[in-house]
C-alpha cells in the first residue's frame, strides 16, 4: 500500500473536496449568507461526525459564518486526505481511519476537551459525554444527525439535557431526500461494488423498514432484486406488505435470504439464533450508524475460522461448516467499506443545509427552543424545500 506524505494527503483531500463544493449548490448559498450575517462567531462548535468530501464542505460552510471547529470522524469511516485538508486549513480535527474503537472515544474525549457551546453530534456520542463530564451548563445547543441518535437522546438521555438539540432525522425532507433515496441508492451501489455480486434475482433480506430501510427495499427491487421485509413494528410492516414485498420474522427467512442488510439503529438484530439457522453462504451487512446490528463479537466467537478476503470483506467460518461473508466489519458499508463514497452529493447539500441552518437557529435563538431532542423547526424545512427545488429545476 501507498503511504502519502500529509502535504500530498491535504493536496488530494483538496481535490477531491473541489470536485465536491462545486456540485453543492446549496451550501454554496449559505456561505455567502453567513459570511455576511457570521452568526457563529465567538462560537465553537464541536463536531462527531462521518469525516469525508461532503463533510469538509459543511465545515467550511460554518467556518464562512465564523464558527471554531474542534471536529472528530465517526469509527472507521474517517478518510485521512480530508483530515489531512482540514487540518491545513486549520481546523483542529482528530482521528484517522485506522483508529480502534477506544481511539475514537478518545477523539470524541479530544472534542469534549476543547469546552465547544454548540455541537454538531452523529449517534448522540457528544451528547452523552457532555452529560457523563458533568458539563451541560457550558453547552448552547446542538444538533443531531441520525435515527440512532435521536432514539438515544429520547431514551437514555432523556430529561437528562437540559439544552435543544435538533434531531436533523425527524425531518421528512432529509427522511425523503437522504434516508429513502440517498442511503438506498448508495447501500445498494456499496454492496455491487464491495462484492461485485449480481442483485437481479438475488434474494435479499431487509431488516427494518424505516426510511432507509424503505429505500434499500426499493432499490434493490428496482434492480431485480427479489426481497423480503423484517419489521416489528406492525404499522411498518402492514406499508411494506402493500408496497409489494414479502414480510416475515428473521429467523423464517433466515434459510431463504442470501443478503441480509440491516437498517434498524437497534442492536442485536442479527444475533446467535439467527447465526446458528442462516444459510450457508449469507452475506451480512449493516448500513445502521452503530456497528451493533449484525452481533460480530458473538459471530466471532462462535467462528471455526476467519479469512480475511480483502479490506471489507471477511469469510467467517462456522463449526458446522456452514459459512456467511461479513461486510465491512459489521460498520455502516456504504461509508466503512473499500472506497467510500456515501450518500449522493445532492441529498447531502440538502442534509447538511438543514444542519447549517439548524446550527444557525441554535446559535441566534436558542434560548426560544424547548431543551433536550427536537424536530427541525417546520420553517427551515419548508425553506429548504423551495431552495431545493430550484436548485432541481424542477418548474421546468
Amino acid at each position: 500500500m501507498t503511504v502519502l506524505a500529509t502535504d500530498d494527503l491535504a493536496a488530494r483531500g483538496a481535490a477531491r473536496i473541489a470536485w465536491i463544493r462545486s456540485r453543492m449548490p446549496l451550501l454554496a448559498a449559505a456561505r455567502d449568507d453567513l459570511g455576511r450575517s457570521r452568526p457563529f462567531a465567538g462560537h465553537r462548535i464541536g463536531m462527531s461526525l462521518h469525516l469525508e468530501p461532503k463533510t469538509a464542505v459543511l465545515l467550511e460552510t460554518l467556518v464562512a459564518g465564523g464558527a471554531e471547529i474542534v471536529a472528530t470522524g465517526n469509527h472507521g469511516s474517517t478518510q485521512d486526505d480530508v483530515v489531512a485538508h482540514l487540518r491545513a486549513a486549520g481546523m483542529t480535527v482528530f482521528g484517522s481511519r485506522d483508529d480502534s474503537l477506544d481511539q475514537h472515544h478518545a477523539n470524541v474525549a479530544s472534542v469534549l476537551e476543547a469546552a465547544p457551546d454548540i455541537l454538531l453530534d452523529n449517534g448522540a456520542d457528544l451528547a452523552a459525554g457532555i452529560v457523563a463530564r458533568g458539563e451541560t451548563a457550558r453547552v448552547l445547543g446542538g444538533t443531531e444527525e441520525t435515527t440512532s441518535g435521536g432514539d438515544r437522546l429520547r431514551g437514555e438521555l432523556a430529561g437528562r439535557v437540559p439544552f435543544p438539540v435538533i434531531v436533523i432525522n425527524d425531518s421528512l425532507l432529509k427522511a425523503i431526500g437522504e434516508n429513502k433515496h440517498a442511503v438506498g441508492q448508495s447501500v445498494v451501489e456499496s454492496f455491487m461494488r464491495l462484492t461485485n455480486l449480481m442483485v437481479p434475482g438475488r434474494r435479499f433480506v431487509v431488516a427494518g423498514y424505516g426510511w432507509c430501510g424503505r429505500g434499500v427495499a426499493h432499490y434493490l427491487r428496482q434492480l431485480g432484486g427479489k426481497v423480503a421485509v423484517v419489521e416489528v413494528d406492525a404499522l411498518k410492516a402492514f406499508e411494506a406488505a402493500l408496497d409489494g414485498f414479502r414480510v416475515a420474522s428473521l429467523l423464517d427467512l433466515a434459510d431463504w435470504g442470501e443478503v441480509f442488510i440491516t437498517a434498524t439503529g437497534r442492536p442485536g438484530v442479527l444475533g446467535a439464533e439467527f447465526f446458528a439457522r442462516v444459510a450457508d453462504g449469507a452475506v451480512l451487512a449493516n448500513c445502521g450508524h452503530f456497528p451493533w446490528e449484525i452481533d460480530v463479537p458473538e459471530l466471532m466467537a462462535g467462528a471455526a475460522s476467519v479469512i480475511r478476503m480483502d479490506e471489507a470483506i471477511e469469510r467467517v467460518e462456522l463449526p458446522d461448516g456452514r459459512h456467511v461473508v461479513l461486510l465491512a466489519g459489521g460498520r455502516m458499508m456504504n461509508l466503512a467499506g473499500r472506497e467510500p463514497k456515501g450518500n449522493s452529493l445532492e441529498s447531502m447539500d440538502l442534509g447538511f443545509l438543514l444542519q447549517t441552518l439548524s446550527l444557525e437557529r441554535i446559535a441566534t435563538r436558542a434560548a426560544a427552543l424547548a431543551p433536550g431532542a427536537q424536530p427541525v423547526p417546520d420553517d427551515i424545512d419548508r425553506e429548504i424545500a423551495r431552495r431545493m427545488l430550484r436548485a432541481m429545476g424542477a418548474d421546468r
